[in-house]
């Protein structure tokens, strides 16, 4: 084996930053530093304080007997605001801005108020208004600041600030530099934690844009674009308060990726989220089937949605004379009536749903036919009874016998409203009659009909007539369990067929709710990942978010899904049409300078016109490649991994391979994940072991995977080279 560049450990301080890049924020010394630690520790103890009060308030009065008086609106916000100053102990304040008028305002992690009525807040929260100069303030436009601190802390106790003047004095590209350097260079612990401490302009522009339509934000590697989606997010409900009481569904690429950044939501207090991916977003219908990247580009088409549409109208019961018993005689509903009450049920609704429209109206229509029936037998009857007594009354006139006289009370044999009412009553419930509806117009399944439509080649053709004759040979020669490119046909399905309407409780389990129904309207829906997703899977996020509150984050670069867009305009165009707006982040906080200068190559044989994100820090450590053979492979990974652990103990390292070589390397790389580039998308490590870059780049899509695989470390990475 052969290594082809020095592994450099020695150029970084211990703050991760080379010599020369200091960052131009200024860190107090001496006595001048320790005064204002002293400053801010008086100040986070005030306000840790007021927190474990107000938590204790809210406390007693969540298990007081008056709880069950208040009304649900009221118990949901007391139940909300506990959560958010129970899970505020960590990080509670980290900023300060110091006003050109002299006035003094401290951001945190949750807004706070002292005893004080109409007071000025305590602490500012960060997504407030008042908050924002702390993140978009600069030199050049200082927004009334004249100076910005991020206070550092460990638990209860401030170890550090670091100060910014605002006066023109100095001037930095990143905001609160040292801090955010000092993050980047912690260890990763394989959780995502928060970034409301060091959150950047261009970031913080995304974070708090309205949410009035599809907003499809560009970034490239280490742009931060996860963390941007997740506090928009928090922004979101904090801001528009009735999105929480439709929450907001989170889509990522995987269940590791949902994994990794579980904790960021629920440690800014938000609940009301609910994450999935795509092939989870059925809970009852597994994905138990890898499929050929031709065929899942073939049923991630556009296409399908009309062709599924045709093939469930196309089981619509068609108008005839309809003929029911009840109670011992046959009623006929004509034909032209049938027809008529047909297409006021359809009018839109779903399959299932007009239905029941069409059978509530078979009701009325039966009823009245029973009615009218009645009455004209009882007015036949009436007529010839009346003809008898006229020949009684002409044989006592003939007898000199008084003649008789009309009392009033004939029988008129109408049914009263009361009477129709409760016999339209008896026929819903009738079980025969609810047997002849489901016999015309059968309860139909999504999956049985996607199968009996991807099973008949002739039905396929006449339903999908862009597919060719080789395309619907490939996707009917598929045998079950189902795919993921099946789940947003079966979705599409099931819409369509729908449901009975059932209400959107509220309340603090907002989220179990809508995590239960398929049909559920989020208040906003975050995809992450988004260049990933086929128009298939688009039309599955609009049917959860018909008005369209999206926020759509990924790299178009890093796109290995089978679809053949390269463009944003490619990717969305059949979902949003032109109706998006388009943002960038170009700042790379998380790769070092050392890894992205290796992108730029990759990106353009990728077939990329953009240019990588720039890097805004430097880890010191040069990548390094290591040389060997397939026979030395499994070894050398082993005792580089050995290694990558002790420089980085405490972090994270991650293995990225080939597909068809992940299997061996599990077998003896346990304690360290190791996965495909696509698997990788999303996560980071402090080192990253990139396993034969010519082999990943050979895959479908390889460039792309590999752009992702260089870019997922925030230290260090190597790479092993395979010879023959």
């Amino acid at each position: 084996m052969r290594r082809n560049s020095a592994l450099n450990n020695g150029t970084a301080d211990a703050s991760g930053v080379t010599p020369g890049d200091e960052p131009p924020t200024s860190t107090p010394e001496g006595g001048a530093r320790q005064s204002a630690i002293a400053e801010e520790q008086a100040f986070l103890d005030m306000a840790t304080a007021r927190r474990d009060r107000l938590t204790e308030h809210l406390e007693v009065e969540l298990s007081s007997e008056a709880l069950d008086a208040l009304e649900h609106a009221r118990q949901r916000m007391l139940r909300q605001q506990y959560e958010e100053l129970r899970r505020a102990g960590e990080g509670l304040v980290f900023g300060r801005l110091d006003g050109l008028d002299g006035t003094v305002r401290h951001v945190g992690r949750i807004g706070l108020r002292d005893d004080v009525e109409d007071s000025e807040p305590l602490l500012v929260d960060w997504r407030a208004p008042a908050a924002r100069p702390f993140y978009t303030a600069t030199a050049v436009d200082p927004q009334g600041q004249a100076r910005r601190r991020h206070v550092r802390t460990e638990g209860s106790t401030v170890v550090g600030v670091d100060d910014e003047p605002l006066d023109g004095s100095m001037t930095a590209e990143l905001v609160g530099e040292g801090a955010l350097l000092a993050a980047l260079d912690q260890r990763r612990t394989g959780v995502m934690s928060t970034a409301i401490s060091t959150l950047q302009r261009e970031q913080d522009d995304i974070i708090r844009a309205r949410a009035t339509g599809p907003l499809v934000v560009q970034g490239g590697p280490g742009t931060g674009k996860t963390v941007v989606a997740l506090h928009r997010v928090a922004y979101l409900l904090f801001t528009y308060r009735k999105m929480a009481d439709q929450a907001v569904l989170v889509l990522g690429p995987s269940p590791r990726f949902l994994q990794y950044i579980g904790q960021v939501l629920p440690a800014l207090g938000e609940t009301a989220v609910v994450s999935a991916t795509c092939d989870t977003l059925l809970a009852d219908i597994p994905v138990g089937r890898e499929e050929s990247r031709v065929l899942a580009e073939i049923k991630g088409r556009a296409l399908w949605q009309p062709a599924l549409e045709s093939y469930v109208a196309s089981l619509l019961p068609r108008p005839r004379e309809l003929k029911l018993r009840w109670e011992g005689d046959f009623y006929v509903i004509d034909a032209a009536t049938v027809a008529q009450a047909l297409a006021s049920a359809v009018q839109g609704r779903p399959y299932h749903r007009a239905r029941a429209a069409f059978a509530e109206q078979l009701h009325h229509l039966l009823a009245d036919a029973v009615a009218e029936q009645r009455e004209t037998l009882m007015n036949e009857m009436e007529e010839g009874f009346e003809d008898i007594l006229a020949r009684v009354d002409k044989g006592m006139e003939q007898d000199h016998r008084p003649l008789r006289t009309s009392t009033g009370s004939d029988v008129d044999g109408l049914l009263s409203e009361e009477e129709i009412e409760h016999l339209r009553t008896r026929i819903a419930e009738n079980a025969t009659i609810a047997r002849f509806v489901e016999a015309w117009w059968p309860t139909l399944d999504a999956e049985t009909l996607l199968g009996d439509l991807l099973s008949d080649r002739a039905l396929l053709a006449r339903m999908a007539p862009q597919l060719s004759p080789e395309e619907i040979t490939a996707v009917s020669a598929e045998p079950a369990p189902w795919a993921s490119s099946d789940i947003p046909l079966l979705d599409a399905l099931a819409d369509l067929l729908g449901d009975a309407d059932a209400p959107q409780p509220q309340g603090e389990f907002v989220a179990d709710h809508a995590r239960r129904q398929r049909g559920w309207v989020y208040g906003h829906v975050v995809v992450d990942e988004a260049q990933e997703l086929s128009e298939m899977q688009w039309q599955m996020v609009l049917r959860r978010c018909p008005s369209r509150s999206i926020t759509a984050v990924g790299d178009i670069d890093q796109a290995e899904a089978a679809h053949r867009h390269t463009s944003w305009a490619q990717a969305v165009q059949a979902a949003f049409g032109d109706r998006w707006t388009a943002a960038e982040l170009t700042i790379c906080y998380r790769t070092p300078r050392e890894v992205m200068d290796l992108t730029e190559p990759v990106l353009k044989r990728a077939g990329s016109h953009n240019a990588p994100p720039r890097a805004v820090r430097s880890s010191g450590i040069a990548p390094w490649q290591l040389t060997v053979t397939p026979a030395e492979l499994v070894d050398a990974a082993a005792q580089a991994v050995r290694e990558l652990q002790q420089r980085w103990h405490g972090g994270m390292v991650g293995v990225i391979a080939p597909a068809d070589r992940v299997a061996e390397l599990r077998a003896v790389l346990s304690d360290v994940p190791v996965l495909t580039a696509t698997q990788s998308k999303g996560l980071e490590w402090d080192a990253t072991l990139l396993i034969d870059p010519q082999g990943i780049a050979a895959e479908p899509r390889g460039w792309n995977g590999l752009y992702v695989a260089l870019t997922r470390c925030t230290q260090e990475l190597g790479q092993l080279i395979l010879t023959p």
